[in-house]
């Protein structure tokens, strides 16, 4: 008799994202997503730990290696557990912001990943998981907009 056993994967995530001043509030705010290698749509970076560094040090180096940009790494959005689609397997992803500060011109999977900065609705509409899109909305609810980028029309927009 064989015995049957499903593997738990641990990931960390991240949603690397800036402002653009003077847009539209619903514009103001862009995430960067990721080319699957598999071809299989947009992601955001994510990877695995080393034993040397923390969570949050994991997250930043994905976001370096696969969409090469750098930047702050803030409070934790949350953790999710899902199914793979494709493997008889289950995942745990921690997911973080990114403020990014640099986009690199170079970056160790630039040859085999393509980068691109979406709005939050735009990325909201491709995910592939319910996860992402709640991750994307608590990135949205717990977000400051920097005060000085903010046009009147803006500030209008979101005033409750």
């Amino acid at each position: 008799m064989s015995t049957y056993r499903q593997t738990l994967q641990v990931y960390e995530w991240c949603i690397p994202y800036k402002f653009n001043p003077g847009e539209e509030a619903d514009k103001s705010m862009e995430v960067l997503v990721v080319s699957s290698p598999k071809g299989n749509g947009l992601l955001f970076p994510k990877g695995g730990w080393e034993t040397d560094e923390t969570i949050k040090e994991a997250a930043s180096r994905e976001a370096m290696e696969e969409a090469g940009v750098q930047g702050h790494i803030e409070r934790k959005l949350g953790k999710w557990k899902y199914k793979s689609r494709t493997y008889d397997s289950y995942y745990e992803g921690t997911m973080f912001p990114l403020h990014v500060t640099q986009e690199l011109g170079d970056w160790p999977e630039m040859h085999t990943r393509e980068r691109k900065w979406v709005t939050v609705a735009e990325a909201k509409e491709g995910c592939q998981h319910p996860w992402m899109k709640e991750a994307l909305e608590r990135l949205l609810s717990e977000s400051q907009y920097p005060p000085l980028t903010l046009s009147a029309s803006s500030l209008a927009c979101n005033a409750k």
